[in-house]
């Protein structure tokens, strides 16, 4: 710190921490609860305030002037006039050095600020969070100034002083292009052109080894320029001498152009609140002195879902906190009747629209970019770069000085722009409900939406909620105020398509225009891809699944899912799980069946069937290691991708589960049979399980069909028994019966005991369900004594404990018991874990009945346990109603809620008939508040 022109030395951490803030802050009032923060890096002790006022008044003596640092609700402010600090002098200095103007001048004002850097900043403040990071930003100050100083004294002619300056910052910044290019330039103007051409190359490799990207479009020019010697590059032909004068007045700049060119604003917008509070993000409360970075965002999304309204809408209404003016370009990336702007152009037409005379614009783009930036530094201006192909069209665009804003529209995420230079992304997905209903209103009036919503709702849901489709539906409506909205929304319904019914009068409205332009933009295997994803039946893919209709290695198939997601074309709603909206699938569609040959659709449904096919056998094993695999094999290789893992095969069908029923569903409508009952045998146990046993239902029924077709008489037996099972969970009885007599005749004709087996095994299952207790024994002893003929130890364990369950109901807990524990034994044995925990259940159940409630707790926690592992819904269900009841019998009331009430949650979902049941024994407060 300097007083009077001596240097008077801060002792103390916080003290330094203190006056540094302020400085930092100087004309500013900083709250105290915002300095207790910062000083204290967010772990302030309780005498905190006490400390700082204490500081402040060791500050105040120490700068000999009370009124220095003044106290002013809700804090304090340093008040050391505009150029009472270093930084406040630096900044000033810096941003009229970025300005165009005479490089002398530039140099001059650029020499005496980097002159007051002495040392490392805030290098007696290390341990303070914000001070570290504000000596990070003044780094970077001084950096943008010292190539600011660098690039005016080239102008004069510098180049052969500045040349080993230029080689040691090379070295200590190896990734800084400007750098580079600037060493480059200095060398070519020495007649070292080679040396030139090879510094570029030494950054090529150094940017590709390191960060996997190449030299951007400036550098890029300037080697281009350097190969075929264009004159520009040549040094100036009088050398300037640089003297900086610390006295010397400030040239006289003349006034700058103020830009308008955002276009109009769609008087309808609606929506969009979550995006708009993003971009809102962006803006400092108050505009500062120039900081460290220049804010970019990056709004994207698919094509017709309004980045281009909402970019525009957003700049209109925070057009005034840009008084330098606002700058807009339409890139034309994606554009039907011409190629993308090249970026040399959008940058004559900001330095046009800037007031740049025309005889001061360059030829090359590198020249064109640095005039740009500098026309841009120390000015606020808001750029709007609507319609961008990608990040090297925008790169160029880029001012370098802080105090600018810009925003970038794309149907691609411009991913690189956002790792490197930090662009903010801000997605714009499909209008919710809500919004799209609201657009609908500010189009046609709340009144006449009011009155219909169910015909608003249609025509939402037909328009897949994409504003361009409503825009283009609701414009028909408006000019037809005598319709009702459900004409329009009938309308959309009689078209072959959706895409049909929202073709707009021109290229611009037209839906279907507007898809092809990302369309026209993909590579070959990227279009190919979103082709064949429209084959695929359910309501996403993942990626084994698009790898597989479209014939390629899985990495293939995600490099083009990347570019697709990227394009907006696709969306990766979860990891790993790729989807579109209903009007880009019918797009889709209309492709693959103009675009893909019949036979070639055919092999890559084909192709699909077979890795679900493969896959779900895989992960039914996975799941329940005991169950018998289906025997039959695809008749032709799969995709490869690998089954998951035992722990990932329940997230497997959870993920699938939709779309493996419709590919059952496709497999039946293409006759596909042999597709269609192993799909559906592979899908039984993960259905059982979750109690989706309308779903189980429609798919055996499916199976047994194809089975029919294709004669296979024991499949034939073994889906109907699944079907008698089922009908018999579901209470519907007769059809239990139907089918599991049909099996067991079909056995018996087959003389297939195995088969004979299981038919007996379901049977005593249905009998037990409609508590024909001596029926069920009789069918469960006849399937015990089979499997021990057949020496099925797996199966004998189960019919076992099925024997033993039965006993139970019939009040013989002792045999029950008996039984039940051998069968427990021989689970273990044969590894079933799944049996295991029906026979836990069954052994709790005789416990309970015997008088002894705590030992048949422990055993449904064994049963309750295993049923969770394997992910058993249904079984945790049952078993948490019995516990429950062992629970009561103990006397724990709370426990005993407790169980029941978990054991609803679950039967709510698939049985509500059970729920209730259960839902009974709870006490009467919960009941009423559940069923209210």
């Amino acid at each position: 710190m300097v007083v009077g022109g001596e240097a008077r030395a801060v002792q103390g951490l916080r003290r330094k921490a203190v006056l540094a803030i302020l400085g930092l802050h100087a004309g500013e009032v900083v709250s105290t609860g915002r300095l207790v923060e910062l000083v204290w890096d967010g772990a302030a002790p309780p005498n905190a305030v006490n400390a700082l006022q204490s500081h402040l008044s060791y500050l105040r003596r120490t700068l000999s002037d009370k009124a220095a640092v003044r106290s002013r609700p809700p804090g304090y402010v340093l008040d050391v006039g505009p150029d009472g600090t270093d930084v406040a002098i630096a900044e000033r200095l810096i941003g009229a050095g970025l300005r165009d103007g005479d490089d002398a001048v530039r140099a001059r004002d650029l020499q005496r600020a980097l002159d007051l850097w002495r040392g490392q900043p805030m290098a007696d403040a290390t341990g303070v969070t914000w001070l570290e990071e504000q000596a990070e930003r003044l780094g970077q100050l001084w950096l943008q100034g010292k190539r600011a100083l660098l690039a005016a004294r080239l102008g004069l002619g510098h180049h052969a002083q500045l040349l080993p300056e230029l080689e040691q910052l090379t070295r200590e910044h190896p990734f800084d292009e400007q750098l580079h290019g600037q060493l480059m330039l200095a060398l070519y103007r020495m007649g070292r052109q080679a040396d030139a051409l090879s510094t570029f190359q030494r950054l090529r490799r150094t940017l590709r080894d390191d960060l996997g990207i190449e030299p951007g479009p400036a550098l890029r020019e300037l080697e281009s320029a350097m190969l075929r010697q264009a004159e520009h590059l040549d040094a100036p032909r009088a050398a300037a001498t640089v003297t900086v004068a610390a006295e010397e007045p400030a040239r006289e700049v003349a006034p700058q152009a103020v830009p308008a060119q955002i276009p109009l604003a769609v008087r309808t917008f609606a929506g969009r609140d979550g995006q708009l509070a993003r971009l809102d993000a962006l803006l400092p409360a108050e505009w500062t002195p120039p900081g460290s970075a220049v804010f970019v965002a990056v709004v994207s999304g698919t094509a017709g879902v309004g980045k281009s309204a909402l970019a525009v809408h957003w700049a209109h209404r925070v057009a005034d906190r840009f008084p330098d003016g606002q700058l807009y370009v339409n890139l034309r990336g994606f554009d039907p009747a011409d190629t993308p702007m090249p970026p040399a152009d959008a940058v004559r037409g900001f330095l046009d629209a800037l007031g740049v005379p025309a005889e001061r614009i360059p030829a090359d783009l590198a020249g064109l970019s640095a005039l740009l930036r500098s026309q841009l530094a120390g000015r606020r201006v808001l750029i709007l770069l609507d319609n961008a192909r990608d990040a090297e069209q925008v790169r160029p665009l880029l001012p370098a000085a802080p105090g600018c804003l810009v925003v970038v529209t794309s149907r691609d995420s411009l991913t690189s722009l956002v790792a490197i230079e930090g662009a903010v992304p801000v997605p714009v997905d499909l209008l919710t409900d809500g919004e799209a209903r609201d657009l609908l209103v500010s189009r046609l009036g709340a009144r006449r939406v009011a009155a219909e919503p169910e015909a608003v709702e249609r025509i939402a849901t037909r328009c897949a909620r994409l504003p361009i489709a409503l825009a283009v539906v609701a414009g028909r409506a408006a000019t037809r105020p005598d319709l009702p909205l459900s004409a329009f929304a009938e309308e959309l319904g009689r078209f072959r398509t959706t895409l049909d019914a929202v073709a707009g009068a021109d290229p611009a409205s037209d839906v279907r225009a507007v898809f092809s332009w990302s369309y026209r933009a993909l590579s070959p295997a990227a279009a190919a891809v979103l082709r064949r994803m429209s084959l695929g039946p359910g309501p996403d893919l993942g990626i084994g699944a698009v790898a597989s209709l479209a014939g390629v290695p899985v990495p293939q198939a995600r490099t083009s899912l990347a570019e697709l997601d990227r394009a907006g074309l696709v969306v990766e709603q979860r990891p790993g799980r790729y989807t579109f909206h209903d009007l880009l699938r019918a797009y889709a569609t209309e492709l693959v069946e103009t675009a893909d040959a019949e036979d070639g659709r055919a092999a890559a449904v084909n192709r699909l069937l077979e890795h679900y096919v493969a896959t779900a056998q895989a992960a039914a094993q996975r799941l329940d290691p005991a169950r018998d695999p289906v025997p039959r094999a695809a008749r032709h290789p799969a995709i490869a991708v690998p089954a998951p893992p035992r722990e990932e095969a329940q997230a497997w069908f959870d993920d699938e589960c939709r779309s493996l029923l419709a590919a059952v569903r496709l497999a039946a409508e293409l006759g596909l049979d042999e597709h269609t009952w192993r799909l559906a045998a592979a899908m039984t146990t993960f259905l059982d399980w979750h109690g989706q046993w309308q779903e189980l239902v429609a798919t055996q029924e499916a199976a047994l069909r194809a089975l029919r077709r294709l004669g296979d008489r024991p499949g034939q037996g073994a889906a109907s028994c699944e079907l008698g099972q089922v009908y018999a969970r579901i209470g519907r009885f007769d059809e239990a019966h139907q089918y599991l007599w049909t099996a067991l005749s079909l056995f018996e004709q087959l003389d297939d005991a195995p088969g004979l087996a299981r038919a007996h095994y379901q049977l005593g299952w249905l009998q037990h369900a409609q508590r024909r207790y001596r029926d069920a024994l009789s069918h469960s002893e006849q399937a015990l004594a089979l499997f021990e003929r057949l020496g099925d130890k797996l199966w004998r364990a189960r019919a076992l404990n099925a024997t033993g369950w039965i006993l139970g109901q019939l009040g013989e807990y002792q045999q029950a018991l008996r039984l039940c524990r051998d069968a427990l034994v021989e689970n273990r044995e044969v590894g079933d874990r799944h049996g295991e925990a029906g026979t836990w259940d069954a052994v709790g159940y005789a416990h309970h009945r015997l008088g002894d409630p705590r030992q048949a707790v422990a055993c449904f926690g064994h049963a309750l346990r295993a049923y969770r592992e394997l992910g058993d819904r249904s079984g945790q269900a049952c078993v948490l109603c019995h516990l429950g009841d062992a629970y009561a019998d103990l006397g724990d009331a709370p426990a005993a809620a407790d169980a029941w009430r978990r054991s609803v949650e679950i039967l709510d979902e698939f049985d509500p008939a059970q729920a209730a049941v259960v839902r009974a024994k709870l006490p009467g407060e919960w009941t009423a508040t559940v069923r209210g």
